[in-house]
């Protein structure tokens, strides 16, 4: 039986910037990156139009979203000056994705606590929202 997952990640993204200097001066490792031009995986003429230094969950069984943002947020915390002197030094933007895959119905909590909100509002990161629902069966109706 397939069950609901979710992906956090929060990505700092721009123009062009050297992504090593931000791994060293948030003390964390990335769990992914790319460069701008780099060519999209799976999508052989597609190239990548910006550079982006992402830090995520990977799929999680999970019916409530918190539990992958607080991993993300936990490593992330106590750095929001480094972050912010990182976006003003490359002109970056930074967002945290949510991404859900709902399976047989099974959708997970959907809200946003405080300290997540006070958090992305002290680095000024939006938050991006991706729901893809499988199909699947009703059959109590």
């Amino acid at each position: 039986m397939n069950k609901t997952q979710v992906k956090i990640y929060f990505s700092l993204f721009g123009d062009d910037f050297p992504i090593d200097d931000v791994t060293e001066k948030l003390e964390v490792t990335p769990t992914d990156t790319y460069k701008k031009g780099d060519l999209i995986q799976n999508r052989s003429t597609f190239i990548r139009k910006e550079t982006s230094w992402d830090l995520g969950t990977g799929y999680q069984f999970s019916l409530d979203v918190n539990d992958q943002l607080k991993q993300i947020i936990g490593m992330l915390q106590n750095k929001s000056s480094v972050i912010n002197e990182i976006k003003e030094a490359y002109s970056l933007e930074c967002k945290f994705f949510i991404v859900i895959k709902i399976e047989n119905g099974n959708t997970p909590a959907l809200y946003l606590d405080k300290d997540i909100i006070k958090f992305a509002s002290s680095i000024d990161a939006e938050i991006d929202v991706d729901l893809y629902a499988n199909p699947y069966n009703d059959f109590g109706e």
